[in-house]
């Protein structure tokens, strides 16, 4: 096990910290930005996970949270565009 790439993920998973109060208490379009970062930090720390690991599946689910994340931002942003 690489115990960089491990330390890596917990660090990235850190950073969701700010982003939950953006989320809950911003404006919708701060949000979906917030959102949108979220992704890409979950990502970037399962990625980091994967290689911590040295899983196979792991690297799997990191490509499928990567399509999700930005399916789910422009989702966000089509219904976004017809609050009042």
């Amino acid at each position: 096990m690489r115990q960089e790439f491990l330390i890596a993920a917990a660090v990235l998973l850190l950073g969701f910290a700010p982003l939950v109060p953006v989320c809950v208490r911003g404006r919708a379009i701060d949000g979906l930005v917030a959102l949108e970062l979220g992704g890409g930090m979950a990502t970037l720390a399962v990625v980091c996970v994967a290689v911590g690991t040295q899983s196979s599946s792991a690297t799997g689910v990191a490509l499928i949270t990567a399509v999700l994340s930005w399916v789910s931002g422009l989702l966000c942003a089509r219904f976004l565009d017809r609050t009042p």
